[in-house]
């Protein structure tokens, strides 16, 4: 069963929530409880899907090995060759699922948050390489790797922020709040992903006007597969993030009207948000700091502009290696590039003035080159 996919799986949520809710509203936790739950839901998800159950086992046993393992070594000597050859690795699994479609024999390679898992062990990964985590317990490690609210499309959380949420039992008033948020997230989700979604999708993207290749059929189905994929996805997040706070824990948001945005640095910081900032944060950043410290460019900026370009061509790739998906990563390195050199010639001529009208222009422009560059994400002009 597909998470948030069914009625079916949201009443079953409902009632094995209960007691945790009940707990809650008293300012208890049942931590012992609702990791049976989280196992049950691994059940429910995998049940009817062997060979995707077996590679998820496989793949939580390797992670496991190369978390224990690497503890030790960083603790030793820290060596820098270890390090990379640790997350190697780590990703290794999700780079064969990846490159299945072209290999038959891997077809049957895989499951449902194998992304979202690699993430998480990965920024474990990393966050031991440089000291922030000492030591990492097995059932910490499984507990948030796959804490199952989150664990088929994220939103991709912290390790250290989420183990600090489920050490923490939120007081009664504190969890009444959280109750609350949640139930409306939950209630926003159905919204978003089984009205809006649905009808955008039924009525629209699945006409047989938009399966013609005219000029005009195809500008509608931009902007009504932006309006979808946002819809769906959002809806989807909503119930992880909704479901997440009625077990208490504030797991981060990952979107915040992306289509408002001003630019195109700003549209990152609105749009899949979580993913977004792990890409910043492990890739892009990581790439700079490094080759700042060795010297290799002399130019600050062309240290920038490589690390842009290596940061979408990955997020690219990692939607899988099709020439859509490297695409929409390579045009989101041009319009990040150009918004970078337009806004350093902006500060020095002023050009372009800061006022209620350049705002709306600024969103309205954005808007449509975000809805372009999901175009390109769709595979619709590849076909």
């Amino acid at each position: 069963m597909i998470p948030y996919a069914t009625f079916y799986y949201f009443i079953i949520l409902a009632i094995l929530l209960i007691p945790s809710i009940i707990a809650g509203l008293n300012g208890k936790s049942l931590k012992t409880y609702n990791s049976v739950v989280a196992i049950f839901f691994l059940v429910l998800t995998f049940y009817n899907k062997p060979a995707q159950a077996i590679s998820l086992i496989i793949f939580v046993i390797w992670q496991v090995v190369l978390i224990k393992g690497y503890l030790p070594v960083r603790k030793k000597n820290n060596p820098t060759s270890m390090f990379y050859l640790t997350v190697a690795l780590s990703i290794l699994p999700l780079v064969i699922v990846k490159f299945a479609p072209y290999f038959k024999s891997l077809s049957m390679v895989g499951f449902l948050g194998i992304s979202y898992l690699t993430f998480r062990a990965v920024q474990m990964i990393i966050d031991i390489r440089d000291g922030q985590l000492k030591e990492v317990s097995v059932y910490r490690f499984l507990r948030f790797l796959l804490f199952f609210p989150t664990i088929s499309s994220g939103p991709i959380d912290r390790y250290r922020r989420f183990e600090k949420d489920i050490e923490h039992t939120p007081t009664s008033a504190e969890y009444k709040e959280l109750l609350y948020r949640g139930i409306n997230r939950i209630i926003q989700g159905f919204l978003y992903k089984f009205i809006i979604g649905y009808l955008i999708n039924q009525h629209i993207l699945m006409s047989g006007y938009l399966k013609q290749d005219t000029f005009l059929s195809i500008v509608i189905y931009m902007y009504a597969y932006s309006m979808y994929l946002f819809f769906d996805f959002a809806g989807y997040s909503n119930f992880a993030i909704g479901t997440s706070y009625l077990l208490g824990i504030k797991t981060p948001e990952n979107f915040n009207k992306p289509f408002l945005s001003r630019n195109i640095k700003d549209f990152w910081n609105r749009w899949h948000m979580t993913l977004s900032f792990w890409f910043r944060d492990y890739i892009f950043m990581r790439f700079v700091f490094t080759m700042t410290k060795k010297k290799v460019f002399k130019n600050r900026y062309t240290t920038s502009y490589i690390g842009i370009f290596i940061n979408f061509f990955v997020m690219g790739l990692w939607h899988g290696p099709f020439p859509h998906y490297i695409v929409y990563g390579l045009l989101h390195t041009f319009y990040f590039i150009f918004f970078d050199v337009f806004e350093r010639k902006n500060k020095k001529h002023k050009f372009w003035p800061d006022n209620k009208l350049t705002h709306v222009l600024s969103v309205v422009i954005t808007f449509n080159f975000v809805c372009f560059s999901l175009l390109i994400f769709s595979g619709r002009l590849f076909t």
